[in-house]
């Protein structure tokens, strides 16, 4: 990832991906290129409680650095003090997925996703309004702003608009990627990385027994389908997953299959932060699901048993998952506090 000072921007300069081995440049978009101006700019905006229309959120506040880009609560909450009837998704690696919610296939843009929580209602989350655009009005007067809109926009005879800032935050959410942690180092030939505790852990993870690596595959732990896993017997129809954009009775309880890197960081867990341990989680798929015979649930889900020693182990695994360079990386933190 390129460095850059706040105002050091080098309109000649290209964007250069610093990617944790194994990891191929993600998907760019042909009109939005990466450039180290709108990267800086993108998180500049993304930690800008201004965005908000009561001053009191940014991106940044339901998706913290320190939490692998989670928020640690078991269901957002807006800046009115709305509670919504979802957990805020970790961002790390966001940029090599599919889809982009927990049970909408068809948002697979970040510039896209990104107007969602600016401008949503339902639920209300930075509460803009498209027709008043105060923050714009911020944009225009920042002198931070003033600097970054036109250095990422070159060419543009007026920069300060929606669209741009929705570019910009896709850029930077586009560097949010993590792929240094203690297990990746083991896999790439260091054997002291990983415990003797987790290294078991990580065959029990890909048994036939537990089967866990069914849906947890690939470089980032994910197969990026939509699953029922059990949680409930019905589910509300506000919040019945992928059964409200496909009005389909089979799709009823299915949520889009979460990464697990950096797991041990983005607690609670489940669609609603309805499984608040690590623990917990293992209870919940060893019983086969609380709901353990919703006519929709992902049939790989039979239960198992586990031994005092194997449950630590399969733990300790889920903990080597934590990139802790990601979660301390200052190029992704906060310039506002520079």
């Amino acid at each position: 990832m390129a460095v850059l000072t706040a105002f050091s921007v080098s309109l000649a300069a290209d964007w250069k991906w610093d990617l944790p081995r194994g990891f191929a440049p993600p998907p760019v978009p042909d009109d939005n290129p990466m450039t180290i101006a709108k990267v800086e700019l993108g998180r500049h905006l993304f930690y800008d409680r201004r965005m908000s229309s009561n001053g009191t959120q940014s991106c940044g506040t339901c998706h913290e650095q320190r939490l692998a880009f989670s928020d640690g609560w078991p269901r957002g909450i807006g800046s009115t003090g709305e509670v919504h009837h979802r957990s805020s998704m970790p961002l790390a690696n966001v940029a090599y997925l599919a889809s982009l919610t927990w049970a909408d296939p068809g948002m697979t843009r970040l510039e896209a996703q990104a107007a969602v929580p600016m401008f949503g209602n339902q639920p209300v989350e930075l509460g803009l309004q498209q027709r008043t655009p105060p923050f714009v009005r911020v944009i225009r007067e920042d002198a931070r702003y003033r600097r970054l809109f036109p250095a990422a926009f070159p060419g543009e005879a007026d920069p300060f608009h929606y669209e741009n800032i929705t570019r910009a935050l896709a850029s930077f959410e586009r560097t949010l990627i993590s792929g240094r942690s203690a297990y990746d180092r083991y896999r790439q030939g260091e054997s002291p990385a990983l415990t003797e505790s987790a290294r078991r852990g990580e065959a029990l993870f890909s048994s036939n027994r537990l089967k866990c690596a069914a849906c947890h595959n690939g470089i980032h732990f994910t197969n990026g389908a939509f699953e029922n896993t059990g949680l409930y017997d019905e589910y509300r129809p506000e919040n019945s997953g992928l059964k409200r954009i496909t009005g389909k009775a089979e799709d009823e309880g299915r949520f889009r299959v979460p990464s697990l890197r950096n797991v041990a960081l983005t607690a609670p867990y489940m669609h609603d932060g309805s499984v608040n341990t690590l623990d917990e989680v293992l209870d919940h798929y060893q019983a086969g699901g609380r709901a353990a015979t919703h006519r929709n649930k992902n049939p790989l889900l039979t239960g198992f048993s586990l031994t005092r020693e194997e449950r630590r182990d399969l733990i300790a695994f889920l903990r080597s998952l934590t990139d802790h360079e990601f979660v301390s990386d200052r190029r992704l933190a906060d310039p506002w506090d520079n």
